[in-house]
Order: C-alpha cells, then structure tokens, then sequence
C-alpha cells in the first residue's frame, strides 16, 4: 500500500491533564495531529480530544524506572514508530505552608530532588529514550521553560526557578547533540498565564489588575502559550533550533515597576 503524501502526525505531550497541556492537546488535535499525553493524573474526561483516552500514559515522572516503563509503552504505541513532536510540559512547584514559596533555604533535599526529576530529568530521558522516534520523522522537541527561570520569582520556589533555568541551559546542549540526527530542539517561555499552577486561578479582578502593568494589557492564557508550541514543533519552524521563544506579554521589557508587581495576588 502506498504511503500518504502527508500522513498524520503525531505528538508525545507531558503534563496533560491542566493548563498549558491542555490547552496544546486541543490545538493539536484540531490541526490534525494524534496526541499521546503523559501525566500524573487519570485522562481527565472534560478533555475531548480524538482517542484520548486510549492514547494517554498515566506515569509518575518523579520516578525515574515508572518513566523507562513508560517510554517503552509509548514505543509500542507508535505504530508507524516515527514521532514527530516532544512537547515536555510537566512541572511541579511545590509549595510551603499557606502556598508561600520556598526558598532556597526552606527547600529540603527530597524537593529539590522531585522537581528536578520531573522538571530537568524526565524531558531529557524522554528525547534520549525517543530520539529513534524523532530521528525517523525529522522531528522536533520543545521545552517548557518559565520566565521564572531568569530571576528571582515571588511565588515560584527556588527549585522550580532553577529547574526552569536548567532546562533553558539543556535546551541548548540538545539542539548541539540532537541537530545531526535531524531533530530540532527548542523551548517556549511563558511569563504570567491564567492556568492556576501557583495554586489558585487568578480573579477576574486580579487579571485586571496585573494586566495594568502588562505591556499588551492582559495576561497571557493557556492558548496564547500553545499556538508558538505547535509552530516550533511544524514545519513553518524547520530550520530553527536552540531558541527560547519567550511568550509574556512584554513582561520582560518593561523594566519600570518591580517584578513582583505583575504576580500581585489581590
């Protein structure tokens, strides 16, 4: 039988299940790509995307032997063993009591351990444990960062800050290594987006507020942050590799009110 000229795509996407991952599973889905998800969590039923349930992978990625089961399960879903796209999202940020930060001196070594595994070491033993899979559709990985990740962060802890700044840095190396099996390698950076990860969804109120010190006037959402993923991940992208594509609103330019005032909780 004939191969198609443009046959379906696919996608591995970790950290599914809220957020920023559910909002990329959608719109790939919708551009017609087959979507394998990885999260912690049970397929969450108010996601209706094609095949959802028998293409999601319930694996904890803190565990370093549950995420090599877990790659040899999505090697055996691979049916036409070419993966087209990487996406690692998921991330933890733990929190001390009340949902206040922790710091570096707070943090104990068992957290710092966790949210390196989950943010810094399974993105890296996904691609290594795929790159057949990659290398065989010219495929391409995109890495979720943080603007936290460039400095001090009033909510985010200290670990998940350098979690994030370590995986900026590993973007990079894996452009360099991955670039000749063919493989791009990029990250998306998102600043302050309405998806509740620091513990509670922001009000309407409080939107509004930090919008106000938002060059482009609101916050970013969920969708705002998958739309340059799936471009990095495409062919409209194809000679791009090693970039950090920071997706905040103008967070970052604007230099004439402290940082910590975009995050203030109302």
């Amino acid at each position: 039988m004939t191969k198609p000229n443009n046959p379906r795509r696919t996608l591995l996407l970790t950290g599914a299940s809220r957020g920023i991952g559910h909002a990329t599973v959608k719109r790939f889905s919708a551009a017609g790509w087959r979507v394998i998800t990885c999260s912690r969590h049970a397929f969450p039923e108010n996601c209706p995307w094609e095949m959802g349930p028998e293409d999601h992978i319930q694996v904890d990625l803190a565990d370093p032997e549950r995420t090599l089961a877990a790659i040899a399960e999505i090697k055996q879903r691979l049916d036409t063993q070419e993966l087209n796209a990487l996406v690692n999202n998921a991330a933890i940020s733990p929190k001390a009591e009340g949902g206040k930060r922790l710091s570096s001196i707070d943090t104990t070594i068992d957290v710092w351990e966790q949210v390196f595994r989950v943010n810094f070491l399974a993105p890296i033993m996904l691609a290594r444990g795929l790159a057949e899979e990659l290398k065989a559709a010219k495929g391409s990985v995109v890495n979720v960062t943080s603007i936290a990740g460039s400095r001090v962060h009033p909510f985010a802890g200290a670990a998940y800050a350098t979690s994030k700044a370590a995986l900026a840095a590993l973007t990079r190396e894996m452009a360099a290594d991955f670039g000749p099996l063919g493989i791009r390698v990029n990250a998306v950076c998102p600043g302050p987006t309405a998806t509740g990860f620091g513990g509670t969804m922001p009000s309407e109120e409080a939107k509004a507020a930090r919008a106000l010190k938002i060059p482009l006037g609101r916050m970013c959402e969920p969708e705002d942050i998958a739309d340059p993923i799936l471009f990095l991940a495409g062919d409209a992208a194809r000679m791009i590799t090693g970039v950090a594509l920071t997706v905040d609103g103008g967070v970052l330019v604007k230099n004439d009110t402290p940082y910590e005032e975009y995050f203030r909780r109302r």
